[in-house]
């Protein structure tokens, strides 16, 4: 039997997938749900690195795992990526570590020499996804992780001068590192609820990101079942 961690910023993001997993089965203590051919426990975080961080390594040392999927929804730094769209994040950088400088630029912890580019889990300051090559049904991205999500247009302008990647998250690089560091096999899946442009709530879609999320994680999860509860 297979156990996968399926791992969320918040219960919200999960919402329908929950649901369906609880139309299957009752869930044991810790959201566990348990079937002849896998096991699927659900951890949910918190938003932001440190609370992912401490959350996934704290279920990675009490537990087994197989797999870890991470899924959420997340920003679009590339418009050519529709809202809705649901993407696998194959590698991850700590976008905001680091300093501003007296000009408005940034300068990462790599390029000051207080951390070492190459230094597992990175490679020249990113990290990669070396086990999800398994999993080629989804648009691959670079992902950035940040503290703070980019609202301002200067600051979105600043950032696209120093990354090309195509999304941003508040946990992404939480789980790669983790999971890099553990040797833990994982997947780290994207929904696009928004442009990262001047914030504007009206021109999100949250609802649209959610379902399409929920949607590939009930096809992955089907397909691990052998189809039995479609």
């Amino acid at each position: 039997m297979k156990n996968l961690l399926l791992v969320a910023a918040t219960e919200f993001e999960i919402a329908p997938i929950l649901k369906w997993l609880e139309t299957l089965k009752a869930p044991e203590a810790n959201l566990k749900f348990s079937f002849p051919e896998l096991e699927v426990t659900v951890l949910t975080t918190g938003v932001g690195l440190p609370l992912a961080m401490f959350q996934l390594t704290r279920a990675l040392t009490l537990a087994r795992f197989d797999l870890v999927i991470n899924a959420g929804i997340a920003g679009a730094l590339d418009k050519q990526l529709e809202l809705g769209a649901v993407v696998q994040v194959v590698s991850e950088t700590f976008a905001d570590l680091g300093v501003e400088e007296a000009d408005g630029s940034f300068t990462d912890l790599f390029k000051l020499n207080l951390i070492n580019p190459v230094a597992p889990p990175f490679q020249d300051g990113k990290m990669v996804n070396t086990f999800g090559s398994a999993y080629d049904f989804l648009p691959k991205v670079h992902g950035i992780t940040v503290n703070k999500v980019h609202g301002y247009a200067p600051s979105i302008d600043n950032l696209k001068r120093h990354t090309n990647a195509k999304v941003e998250s508040m946990e992404g690089a939480a789980v790669f590192y983790t999971c890099l560091m553990y040797q833990m096999p994982f997947l780290e899946i994207r929904s696009i609820s928004n442009y990262v442009e001047p914030r504007n709530r009206d021109a999100w879609e949250i609802a649209l990101a959610i379902e399409n999320l929920n949607d590939v994680l009930k096809n992955m999860l089907a397909g691990l079942l052998e189809n039995r509860y479609e």
